[in-house]
């Protein structure tokens, strides 16, 4: 089983089956059979060509969008006041030492 969240209430096998009985009662909700899930298509076969294309290209990936810039991941030793400081600026604080190095090269050009 996997891990469940904080808070998650499992019901009890008295309110499983009042809950099962709700369901049973509701003729909109109807447990599917292995004879509909034999029956059962994929979508690409089930739409038109056309609309399941449609369909498709309304799927939008999950998480964050990909940056342009891609950052490069490194371990770096720094002065425990330093990183201290940082951190205590809360979320985004990588940006912001990403953004002092920036401008620090800004302002003092270093010969390649």
């Amino acid at each position: 089983m996997p891990k469940l969240k904080p808070g998650t209430i499992i019901p009890k096998s008295n309110e499983t089956a009042f809950i099962n009985a709700g369901i049973a009662a509701d003729v909109d909700a109807r447990e599917l059979g292995s004879e509909w899930h034999e029956g059962a298509k994929p979508a690409s076969e089930a739409f038109e060509p056309k609309t399941y294309a449609a369909l498709v290209a309304m799927k939008r990936p999950r998480g964050r969008p990909k940056s342009q810039e891609t950052k490069v991941f490194t371990a770096i030793r720094l002065d425990a006041d330093l990183l201290e400081t940082f951190k205590a600026t809360g979320k985004g604080w990588q940006t912001r030492v990403n953004a002092a190095l920036r401008q620090f090269i800004t302002e003092h050009p270093m010969g390649h």
